[in-house]
């Protein structure tokens, strides 16, 4: 599930897998790995997607079908005084 995740992000953002790789820091054989689902990131790279994509671990992982992260609902819920 969670490359199908990654893929399609990366596909939405209109950027090549080794742009995404540039700008997540990472050589582009791991961030391809991960696509393929030959290899799961550890925790801190899970976070290092999420917050660039602007999506929740839960969303990456197939857990939620909810994009929006738990900062983005903080800020809502902020704003709306909930």
């Amino acid at each position: 599930m969670f490359d199908d995740r990654l893929s399609k992000l990366r596909e939405d953002t209109g950027l090549s897998r080794k742009e995404i790789a540039i700008k997540l820091n990472m050589p582009y054989t791991t961030y391809l790995n991960y696509e393929n689902n030959e290899r799961e990131p550890n925790s801190e790279t899970l976070i290092q997607i999420a917050k660039f994509f602007n999506v929740s671990i839960d969303y990456l992982l197939g857990v939620s079908n909810i994009k929006t992260s738990n900062t983005e609902i903080s800020n809502v819920c902020k704003l709306t005084k909930l």
